[in-house]
C-alpha cells in the first residue's frame, strides 16, 4: 500500500507541473507556494506537497471534503493523524477539509459510546470498520476528546472561523468532555494512578478481543498490554483543559475560563512530581496495571502539548528524542518542535530525513503534512493569533538563504512572507489588516521598520531563549519591511 502512495505523489507531482488540475480539486483552493536558495530545502518542501496533496480526498465522496489521515489503505482519518495534520493541510489549501472532518468528529460523541466519539472516520461517512464494530465494540485512545479540543482552538488561531470555538456542535463536545467524559473514564487528576483496569468494557469482557481491551486506552503509546495510564494523556488533559479555558476566555465565560486553568494546572503537577524519574534524568512514560512506572513511547507528546516548562527538564527530553530511534509517525512531529525549541539544525535535518525517497514509511501521510508544518510553522515560525488579529513570523534557521512563502492563508486573509538572515518582508495580500509581529531571534535594541528604526520589545522564553519584534500595522495591499539595525 505504500508502494501505491508514492505511485500517487508521482503521478499527482506531474500533474501539478504540468498544469492539469484534477477535476476533483478544480473548485478548491491551491497550496501555498514556498522558494528558498537552499534547494534542498525547497526540494523537501515540493516532496511533501506533492505527498500530501495525493492524500486529498475528494469532496463528492459521501463525507463530504477530506483527506486521508490514517493508513491509506483504509480511506480513513483518525483524531490523533488529523490533530496533527490540520496546519499541514491549511498550508495546502485544505480548509473545507478540516472544518468538515472536525465537524464530524465532534458531531458523533454520544453517551451510548461513553461519550467518547468515532476513533476514525472513513469516506462512505462511517466509522472506519478497523476500529469500530459497535458502540459497546470499538477501539479508542482517551487523548482523543481533550486532542480534538486543541486542535479545534489551533484551527480558530490559524483561520479565524469562529465555528470552531462557538458552533454548538464543538461547543457542546468541549462542555461533554471537560465534564461526563473525564468523570466516565475516572480521568480526574487524584485517580491517575488507581484507575479500574478495563473501565467501561463490554460485558461479557474478552481480553482477547481488542475492541474490548482497548476500548478506552489512557495512552497513544499502544505496545504496552497493561497500560494503565500513559504520561502523553496526563499531557493531553493539560493541554485540553488549557485550551478549552482559552475557549471559554475568548466566548465571554471568564469565571469558566479560571476553573479550567486552575484544573489544567493540577494534571500539569501531577505529570512534574509523580512522573520525572530522577535518577534517570527522564520522564516516564507508563504507568502499568501492577504499579510500576517505565519508558517507552510517550516523550514527543510532552513536547507537542506544550506541556514542560523546566528547562533542564527539556533540554534531556530533547536530547533522548534526537539520540533515540523512532517510528516516522513519532518522527514527524519533531521537525517543527525541534525549531519551536531553538534546536534550528536538527528541525533541518529532521524535515531532509523525511523527505528522503530512502526513508522507510515516508509515505505515511502524517509525515508529509508534518514536513509542511515544520517549514511553515518552524522555520518561516508562522505563528497566527485571531484574537488579536495579529501575526507572529521569525526566520528560525542559521542559514544564509532566504524562504519564501507566497499564497498563504490566515486570519481569513493572505500573505507573502520572505526571510532572509536579518530581514523580512510582508505583504497582506487579504481583505482585512493584519498586525505583523516581526520578531527576530537574539537580543535587539532596534529593528528598522521600513527603513526607519524602532525600539525593539524583548521577550525570553523558559528555555531562555531571547527574541526581540516589532508590531507594525500591514494594511490589505500593503508591503512592510523589517530588518535588523545595524
Amino acid at each position: 500500500m505504500m508502494a501505491l502512495a508514492r505511485i500517487r505523489a508521482v503521478a499527482f507531482a506531474l500533474l501539478i507541473s504540468s498544469g492539469i488540475v484534477p477535476d476533483g480539486l478544480k473548485a478548491q483552493s491551491g497550496p501555498a507556494v514556498f522558494t528558498s536558495s537552499d534547494t534542498a530545502l525547497q526540494q523537501a518542501y515540493e516532496r511533501a506537497r506533492d505527498m500530501a496533496l495525493s492524500y486529498r480526498g475528494s469532496p463528492a465522496d459521501p463525507i463530504g471534503p477530506w483527506y486521508e489521515a490514517a493508513l491509506p489503505s483504509r480511506n480513513a482519518f483518525c483524531v490523533r493523524d488529523v490533530s496533527h495534520q490540520l496546519i499541514g493541510a491549511e498550508v495546502l489549501g485544505m480548509h473545507a477539509e478540516n472544518r468538515n472532518m472536525l465537524t464530524h468528529f465532534v458531531s458523533n460523541i454520544s453517551e451510548s459510546k461513553d461519550w467518547c466519539t468515532y476513533w476514525e472516520i472513513n469516506k462512505f461517512a462511517k466509522p472506519a470498520p478497523e476500529d469500530y464494530r459497535n458502540d459497546q465494540e470499538f477501539w479508542y485512545n482517551l487523548n482523543a476528546n481533550f486532542e480534538l479540543i486543541h486542535a479545534c482552538w489551533r484551527m480558530y488561531l490559524w483561520t479565524g472561523d469562529s465555528t470552531y470555538i462557538t458552533a454548538p456542535a464543538f461547543r457542546q463536545f468541549f462542555d461533554l468532555t471537560v465534564t461526563k467524559y473525564t468523570d466516565r473514564w475516572h480521568l480526574q487528576p487524584e485517580m491517575l494512578l488507581k484507575r479500574p483496569v478495563y473501565p467501561n468494557a463490554p460485558v461479557p469482557f474478552n481480553f482477547n478481543d481488542y475492541f474490548h481491551r482497548c476500548r478506552g486506552l489512557p495512552s497513544y503509546y499502544e505496545a504496552i498490554a497493561d497500560m494503565g495510564m500513559g504520561v502523553d494523556l496526563v499531557a493531553a488533559m493539560y493541554r485540553g483543559l488549557t485550551s478549552y479555558a482559552a475557549i471559554a476566555d475568548r466566548n465571554g465565560a471568564k469565571r469558566t475560563a479560571g476553573t479550567y486553568r486552575a484544573k489544567a494546572a493540577a494534571y500539569h503537577n501531577h505529570m512534574e512530581t509523580q512522573w520525572w524519574d530522577q535518577e534517570a534524568g527522564l520522564y516516564n512514560t507508563y504507568f502499568n496495571h501492577k504499579g510500576r512506572f517505565g519508558k517507552g513511547e510517550g516523550e514527543a507528546y510532552l513536547l507537542w502539548y506544550d506541556a514542560l516548562t523546566d528547562s533542564s527538564r527539556i533540554r534531556r527530553t530533547i536530547a533522548h528524542l534526537a539520540a533515540s530511534k523512532w517510528n516516522v509517525e513519532n518522527l514527524s512531529y519533531l521537525s517543527y518542535q525541534m525549531s519551536r525549541y531553538g534546536y534550528f539544525d536538527e528541525a533541518y535535518r529532521y524535515i531532509l530525513f523525511l523527505t528522503d525517497p530512502s526513508t522507510e514509511r515516508r509515505e505515511y501521510p502524517e509525515v508529509s503534512f508534518g514536513v509542511m508544518e515544520g517549514i511553515v510553522q518552524g522555520i518561516m515560525g508562522v505563528e497566527p493569533d485571531a484574537r488579536r488579529g495579529s501575526l507572529t513570523t521569525i526566520y528560525n534557521s542559521h542559514s544564509p538563504h532566504f524562504c519564501e512563502l507566497r499564497g498563504l492563508k490566515v486570519l481569513s486573509s493572505e500573505i507573502n512572507l520572505k526571510h532572509a538572515p536579518g530581514r523580512s518582508t510582508l505583504t497582506n495580500e487579504g481583505k482585512v489588516p493584519i498586525t505583523w509581529r516581526a520578531a527576530f531571534n537574539g537580543r535587539i535594541t532596534r529593528i528598522n521598520v521600513n527603513g526607519k528604526p524602532q525600539k525593539a520589545i524583548v521577550e525570553t522564553d523558559y528555555m531562555g531563549n531571547q527574541r526581540s519584534r516589532v508590531d507594525i500595522r500591514v494594511a490589505p495591499g500593503a508591503t512592510a519591511t523589517a530588518a535588523i539595525a545595524r
